[in-house]
């Protein structure tokens, strides 16, 4: 193929991104293993907090929704916003949309890009291989990006072992069954990990910052019927972030951040909340002080709101404490194509089209949520992301 574009990821923005591609007649290889940060970093039972409306990747060809997979798969149509999609599912449908779309998808891992003194880039893939590309678009997804806070990350072993390890460490929770086990965070991750640990028979409890006990949302029939629908609820300000993210990135650095971590920060999805209360204990505290290993436990140290310092011991802490974007930890991208990279907080700072500061380099995906808003977290994302990336590159390679 002659001097394709190279779209790094085959996950849900790297897959609708070449999609889009290949239909504007752009030779296009994609690198990399599809759904895999949902296949192996998502808890094994788990179930989506998205609708069905919000969980269809785009692409221009009619026919690859998630509502036409489970038609074409035989199983249970998936399409108001009371129905509920176990993660399964969700890999499967990718992995359709796939095979269908994107049907020379190579199971590589690209170990390095850096620009070619002639223009556009090359690749060295974990084969061997040495490739160019006259554009490259990371689409890499939650791959390296999980984020321990500085007193937890100390603690951290390699892997799922050690006193404290990340939640995209942990497929299977049934490893926990009878042991004690410490989940600190207060979004969907760590009330889901821990309701599906407390299934699976681990005595379970949360730790979470704040006032109060953790939050869930409205179920749909309960929604304000006078604002306007959005894939993540009805609000005048959910509406505006998901359907007209073109000036977000025009906003002030510090807004813009805020918001990316706020807006539909840390609540349970409405269904979750009758399986968590009855299994799952709460502590609310000031902060988190610590964690460490003692005697073979692991041992939390918090702040009460009353100003206390406690200790509290388990087999295990999970934290579910998300992912940030942080150009330093994708190792992949040369050194000298990093220090050439505008950086807002260890995101990339993006222009039009989803081009970074130097041309010829894409991000999307979660990579782009500072500069294009929190819809960019989503699978519904790709509905705004993939068509104008693709056009913009389209353009600029013409």
């Amino acid at each position: 193929m002659r001097n394709p574009v190279a779209v790094i990821g085959a996950g849900p923005f790297g897959l609708s991104t070449a999609a889009h591609l290949r239909a504007r007649g752009i030779p296009v290889r994609v690198f990399g293993e599809p759904m895999v940060s949902w296949r192996d970093h998502m808890p094994a039972g788990m179930l989506l907090k998205s609708t069905p409306a919000a969980s269809s990747l785009d692409c221009p060809q009619p026919g690859h929704t998630l509502a036409d997979y489970c038609a074409a798969a035989g199983g249970p149509s998936l399409v108001s916003d009371e129905d509920i999609i176990p993660v399964e599912t969700f890999i499967g449908y990718g992995e359709w949309f796939q095979r269908r779309l994107v049907p020379g998808l190579e199971r590589v891992r690209v170990v390095s890009v850096d620009r070619r003194p002639g223009g556009g880039f090359e690749l060295k893939l974990d084969s061997g291989e040495l490739c160019t590309a006259r554009a490259v678009v990371v689409a890499t997804g939650l791959d390296g990006l999980a984020y321990l806070p500085p007193e937890l990350a100390p603690a951290a072993g390699d892997g799922p072992s050690g006193p404290v390890s990340h939640s995209s460490r942990h497929h299977d929770l049934a490893a926990y069954a009878g042991r004690e086990l410490i989940v600190v965070g207060a979004g969907q991750s760590a009330l889901e990990t821990a309701a599906l640990a407390a299934e699976a028979g681990a005595r379970v409890r949360v730790v979470a910052r704040g006032r109060g006990r953790v939050g869930f949302g409205a179920p749909p029939w309960e929604q304000p019927r006078l604002r306007p629908e959005s894939p993540f609820g009805r609000a005048w300000s959910l509406w505006a972030l998901s359907r007209y993210p073109q000036p977000y990135r025009h906003l002030p650095e510090r807004t813009r951040h805020h918001l990316v971590r706020n807006v539909l920060g840390p609540l349970g999805a409405w269904w979750l909340r009758e399986r968590f209360e009855a299994r799952v204990r709460v502590d609310d505290v000031e902060r988190i002080v610590g964690a460490r290993a003692a005697d073979g436990a692991a041992v939390l140290t918090v702040r009460t709101h009353a100003g206390r310092v406690e200790r509290l011991a388990a087999d295990h802490v999970i934290a579910a404490t998300g992912y940030r974007v942080d150009l330093a930890a994708m190792g992949f991208l040369g050194d000298e194509l990093r220090a050439r990279l505008a950086v807002s907080r260890g995101a990339p700072k993006l222009g039009a089209g989803f081009v970074s500061s130097v041309p010829g380099l894409y991000f999307t995906g979660l990579a782009a949520a500072s500069s294009y808003g929190p819809v960019m977290r989503f699978v519904c994302g790709t509905e705004f992301a993939s068509p104008r990336l693709a056009g913009h590159l389209a353009a600029a390679c013409c």
